[in-house]
């Protein structure tokens, strides 16, 4: 079977667009690709983060008849498998199969609960959301990140996510300086941070915990 080769996402880099076909799967070893739909207007709203917890490109086919745009907002490394060797793989092992499997099931529960946080939930808990997540994929108290980028994700404008941002650093929770996030209080983070965190936290750790299984 074929092999997966190891590249470098750097920020901004669009892995697939919308209504597309997906002709490469990508693996991130680090690093924040988010999933996003873009509007009519030009407008982009983030639908999922993927990290070293997931699967980028799956499933193969479009989420809607518009799809979504894989775009990686964290520089980081992944492996990069072409799609039709990603198939042949998913076809031979069952172990494979299953995890993929178990991935876009996880995958989709996130999109649901992001879709309820974005509705329901304040910019300083879902900043505060974001901002979690991309540490756990990146490993690291410290990463780049615009205000343009995060508002695009959030779907908010970039002087509230300033505000937001500001609320958050005078708590003494993060220092933020031109795009540059460091992360200084996590507990404290995760206490502003509204319950959609755990929960697509849990749900991801599920799949990495369960890993494949042995073949028959």
């Amino acid at each position: 079977m074929g092999a997966a080769s190891n590249v470098t996402l750097d920020a901004r880099t669009v892995l697939f667009e919308a209504g597309e076909p997906i002709d490469a799967v990508y693996f991130p070893t680090d690093g924040v690709i988010s999933l996003v739909t873009p509007l009519k207007d030009g407008a982009i709203v983030e639908v999922a983060t993927i990290g070293n917890e997931g699967i980028v490109g799956v499933p193969l086919v479009p989420f809607s008849d518009r799809g979504v745009r894989a775009i990686t907002q964290v520089t980081g490394r992944a492996f990069r498998l072409d799609a039709a060797v990603f198939l042949e793989w998913f076809e031979r092992s069952r172990a494979f199969r299953t995890l993929v499997d178990r991935y876009t099931q996880a995958l989709f529960g996130q999109i649901a609960q992001s879709a309820a946080c974005n509705r329901l939930h304040s910019s300083e808990e879902r900043l505060s959301r974001w901002l979690l997540m991309s540490q756990d994929r990146v490993g690291s108290d410290q990463f780049m990140i615009t205000q343009e980028l995060l508002g695009q994700m959030l779907g908010a404008r970039r002087s509230t996510i300033s505000v937001s941002a500001g609320i958050l650093q005078r708590a003494g929770l993060i220092k933020y300086t031109r795009g540059h996030v460091t992360i200084v209080d996590r507990e404290g983070l995760m206490a502003v941070s509204c319950e959609c965190y755990a929960v697509i936290k849990a749900e991801l750790d599920m799949v990495v915990r369960q890993g494949p299984q042995p073949e028959d």
